[in-house]
């Protein structure tokens, strides 16, 4: 593969952009069913998310899995900082930043051969799709997303809505419903995507071109404009 023209087709996609007033509690009773009851007591609000995207989707242990998010599981840790003096090594162990996409690999009891968990701000869409390209299994699974915070959101330190998307990726054409490109040029394109604008990319099958540090980056669809597969529950 050169990974200067590379380029990896789209078989799935799932995006989760829920109305900023949906909590995690709501959440949970918005999703639980898509989960095994024993699964959702101890996920997070972002597991459930993640989970609602890949739901549907079989793994194997020759998949891998690229994980993007900035800042991961913001509500346990928000927890667990409210709860000094006393820590709580439960609250620790969840706020761990791939957490959200091993609640859900554990959950199912699924081996995967890699899992890259990435965080970053400007250039962390880019850096997980260069990821993807250059991972040797022929069948990657793209995913990311955030939690809404509370009183880290006042800091700056946490997102102002939850999302999560997740999408299939392969070196097989057949079936594509549209695929992410890297060409070693940086002509015309636009501003890198940032988390949620490439979720929401991903659910309105909008086409995205940037130049990356790496070359240029292209989202494009086969029907573009055509609503992805989403999770986003209807108003009311």
């Amino acid at each position: 593969m050169d990974p200067m023209n590379s380029v990896r087709h789209i078989q799935h996609v799932g995006v989760e952009l829920p109305p900023p007033t949906e909590g995690p509690s709501a959440a949970r009773e918005r999703l639980r069913d898509r989960f095994p009851r024993t699964m959702t007591r101890r996920m997070t609000h972002l597991g459930l998310l993640v989970g609602a995207v890949l739901d549907g989707v079989t793994l194997t242990p020759e998949d891998a899995v690229v994980y993007a998010s900035t800042f991961a599981e913001t509500g346990a840790l928000e927890n667990y900082l409210a709860s000094f003096p006393a820590a709580s090594p439960a609250l620790f162990q969840t706020s761990i930043h791939p957490g959200a996409v091993q609640q859900v690999l554990i959950g199912r009891q699924q081996p995967v051969a890699r899992l890259w968990p990435l965080a970053g701000r400007e250039r962390q869409v880019e850096q997980a799709i260069l990821t993807a390209l250059l991972e040797t299994s022929s069948r990657v699974v793209l995913t990311g997303g955030e939690e809404r915070g509370t009183w880290m959101l006042e800091h700056g330190v946490a997102s102002d809505r939850a999302f999560a998307f997740g999408c299939v990726l392969t070196r097989d054409p057949q079936g594509a419903i549209g695929a992410i490109s890297l060409q070693g040029d940086t002509a015309g394109a636009d501003r890198a995507p940032t988390l949620i604008e490439f979720a929401e990319a991903l659910a309105a099958r909008r086409t995205l071109r940037w130049a990356g540090e790496a070359g240029t980056i292209s989202l494009t669809w086969r029907t573009p404009g055509t609503a992805a597969r989403s999770s986003e529950p209807e108003a009311g």
